[in-house]
């Protein structure tokens, strides 16, 4: 089958790549460099192997491009663009939007429409759907199906083939299509009865991780002011074998998913008159812990930043990855330097972030790790600066929650 990917990032790119074993894949993205480097055999994605890329653009298995022409003879065409938040951190449909747009405008033959972007509980039926047809050739008729996205990048053990798939149509017929197109690549797929029950997972999972985070950061508060280890504490509750899930206290929290999934769902919820107070407080006990983290840094160091050298080490929203979306760096960064600090940042991984590079893992007043990649020595880190706050609870001998 031919198969058009609306968005060539993490998600509509590794899809790609297992697609493209078994299907002619075209690879749409509106970002001629990212297309130019794709086109190339050159992956833009850490962790996407460059060399499998390569192999299947020579079998001609994949195609990427930036001319929505391309995708007008599509089969099947899959949705993987960012559900972000506006600047006032609420959910954005921009790219689903555009996405649609592209699709209406230049899709020639009826098709498998399937949205994998993370979003909101209806938005297959009651914004996707209604927003192509209102702009496409009245005698084409789509069918519809959702399969949200689980990706989760930088990890060896769970990829695209091995990973539990949810899907739904919005027709019996449209499921069936979905699981045959999915069954090609992936060993197991899990349909459930509605879109709107495949989308309202997708939320829940990362809402279950946002909340549990934010209660293992209100916890690192608590034990601090009762002057005990929450890393010990936490290591001596996970020896019960049965009932609890261990969460480790953080900076916040970063990257496409749990800092965004909880708030598509309470905003519906907050839609349909229900209450999200405990999504919403997770959400900010979140948010609030870089302030935390700053005003801790702050009363052992004088109760004043003002002048001082301060080094964030590791700007990545987790280990072992290149990506920053939503990382508490940023807020841990802006907080600094509205005390006065000077602050930089090593990354290796990173390079180069909102127009600053990576320094050196040396000479600072004040070092802080927020993420701590496995290729940073601890003894570099503690090297660093006279004082270290660890964020992670990987730096042994550093101060930490």
């Amino acid at each position: 089958m031919k198969v058009a990917i609306i968005g060539q990032g993490y998600v509509g790119l590794t899809i790609g790549l297992f697609a493209s074993q078994f299907h002619d894949v075209i690879g749409f993205d509106t970002n001629r460099g990212v297309v130019e480097f794709l086109s190339k055999g050159i992956s833009h994605i850490e962790g996407v192997d460059s060399g499998a890329l390569a192999r299947v653009i020579q079998k001609g298995n994949y195609k990427a491009t930036s001319n929505p022409a391309d995708i007008s003879d599509s089969e099947i065409v899959i949705i993987a663009v960012p559900t972000p938040l506006s600047i006032d951190r609420k959910p954005d449909l921009k790219f689903i939007d555009a996405a649609c747009q592209t699709i209406s405008n230049n899709l020639k033959r009826s098709a498998l429409i399937i949205n994998e972007s993370t979003s909101f509980p209806g938005t297959l039926r009651n914004y996707i759907k209604p927003t192509i047809e209102k702009n496409s050739n009245n005698s084409l008729i789509h069918q519809y199906a959702i399969s949200p996205e689980r990706v989760d990048p930088g990890r060896g053990d769970f990829n695209q083939k091995n990973t539990p798939r949810l899907y739904a149509g919005l027709t019996h017929e449209a499921s069936e299509r979905t699981r045959i197109f999915y069954s090609s690549f992936c060993d197991k797929l899990v349909e459930v009865s509605s879109p709107e029950v495949a989308e309202a997972a997708k939320l829940f999972e990362n809402t279950f991780r946002q909340v549990n985070i934010a209660l293992v950061n209100e916890f690192a508060q608590i034990t601090h002011a009762l002057g005990i280890s929450v890393h010990e504490t936490l290591e001596a509750a996970n020896t019960k074998p049965y009932g609890f899930m261990k969460f480790t206290p953080s900076a916040g929290v970063g990257g496409h998913c749990i800092p965004v999934d909880p708030t598509y769902l309470a905003a519906k919820a907050e839609e349909l008159g229900v209450p999200a107070t405990f999504i919403r407080h997770a959400n900010e006990v979140n948010l609030n812990m870089s302030q935390y983290v700053v005003d801790r840094v702050k009363k052992d160091n004088g109760g004043s930043l003002r002048g001082k050298s301060i080094l964030i080490v590791g700007v990545a929203y987790k280990p072992n990855v290149a990506d920053v979306r939503e990382t508490a760096a940023e807020l841990v960064i802006e907080l600094c330097r509205s005390q006065g600090a000077i602050v930089t940042w090593h990354d290796d991984l990173v390079k180069n972030w909102n127009g600053e590079t990576s320094s050196w893992l040396q000479g600072a007043d004040i070092s802080i790790v927020i993420t701590k990649h496995d290729y940073v020595d601890s003894d570099l880190i503690k090297a660093s600066a006279p004082y270290v706050f660890d964020a992670t609870g990987k730096v042994e001998g550093a101060t930490t929650f």
